[in-house]
Protein backbone atom coordinates (compact mmCIF):
# COMPACT_ATOMS: atom_id res chain seq x y z
CA UNK A 1 0.00 0.00 0.00
CA UNK A 2 1.07 3.91 -1.03
CA UNK A 3 0.16 6.91 0.36
CA UNK A 4 1.14 9.77 -0.96
CA UNK A 5 1.76 12.83 1.26
CA UNK A 6 2.76 16.59 1.26
CA UNK A 7 6.82 16.72 1.27
CA UNK A 8 6.41 19.30 3.95
CA UNK A 9 3.82 17.79 6.41
CA UNK A 10 5.92 14.80 6.08
CA UNK A 11 8.60 16.80 7.52
CA UNK A 12 7.11 18.48 9.93
CA UNK A 13 5.49 15.10 11.48
CA UNK A 14 8.98 13.57 11.45
CA UNK A 15 10.48 16.21 13.08
CA UNK A 16 7.80 16.17 16.11
CA UNK A 17 8.08 12.69 16.23
CA UNK A 18 11.81 12.73 16.64
CA UNK A 19 11.53 15.78 19.29
CA UNK A 20 9.23 13.74 21.33
CA UNK A 21 11.50 10.55 21.31
CA UNK A 22 14.63 13.14 22.36
CA UNK A 23 12.60 14.62 25.05
CA UNK A 24 11.61 10.85 26.67
CA UNK A 25 15.56 9.68 26.22
CA UNK A 26 16.59 12.80 27.99
CA UNK A 27 13.79 12.67 30.57
CA UNK A 28 14.71 9.05 31.08
CA UNK A 29 18.49 9.48 31.39
CA UNK A 30 17.91 12.38 34.31
CA UNK A 31 15.82 10.05 36.04
CA UNK A 32 18.82 7.83 36.15
CA UNK A 33 21.49 10.81 36.58
CA UNK A 34 22.84 9.65 33.30
CA UNK A 35 24.09 11.61 30.31
CA UNK A 36 24.48 8.93 27.62
CA UNK A 37 22.55 6.36 26.23
CA UNK A 38 24.62 4.07 25.44
CA UNK A 39 26.36 3.91 28.60
CA UNK A 40 23.07 4.06 30.25
CA UNK A 41 22.09 0.82 28.68
CA UNK A 42 25.70 -0.87 29.49
CA UNK A 43 25.30 0.29 32.93
CA UNK A 44 21.90 -1.63 32.91
CA UNK A 45 22.77 -4.31 31.43
CA UNK A 46 25.84 -5.40 33.52
CA UNK A 47 24.06 -4.30 36.86
CA UNK A 48 25.41 -1.07 38.08
CA UNK A 49 22.23 0.34 37.59
CA UNK A 50 19.70 -1.60 39.52
CA UNK A 51 16.17 -1.81 38.50
CA UNK A 52 17.05 0.07 35.24
CA UNK A 53 16.34 -2.82 32.97
CA UNK A 54 13.12 -2.24 31.58
CA UNK A 55 14.28 1.44 30.95
CA UNK A 56 17.16 0.41 29.25
CA UNK A 57 15.11 -1.42 26.61
CA UNK A 58 12.88 1.28 26.21
CA UNK A 59 16.10 3.28 25.59
CA UNK A 60 17.19 0.57 23.48
CA UNK A 61 13.78 0.40 21.34
CA UNK A 62 13.44 4.31 21.25
CA UNK A 63 16.94 4.97 19.66
CA UNK A 64 16.73 2.66 17.03
CA UNK A 65 13.02 4.47 15.85
CA UNK A 66 14.49 7.58 16.20
CA UNK A 67 17.61 6.28 13.74
CA UNK A 68 15.15 5.02 11.43
CA UNK A 69 13.12 8.26 11.61
CA UNK A 70 16.37 10.60 10.86
CA UNK A 71 17.24 8.69 7.73
CA UNK A 72 13.60 9.09 6.48
CA UNK A 73 13.54 12.36 7.35
CA UNK A 74 17.25 12.47 5.65
CA UNK A 75 15.99 10.68 2.52
CA UNK A 76 12.75 13.39 2.18
CA UNK A 77 14.97 16.31 2.21
CA UNK A 78 17.54 14.68 -0.31
CA UNK A 79 14.08 14.32 -2.63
Amino acid sequence: MSVEINQEIAQELITFKLEHLSKIINETLEKWNETNADEFIDKARNGILKNAEMDAISIRQILADYKRLKELLTSILVR
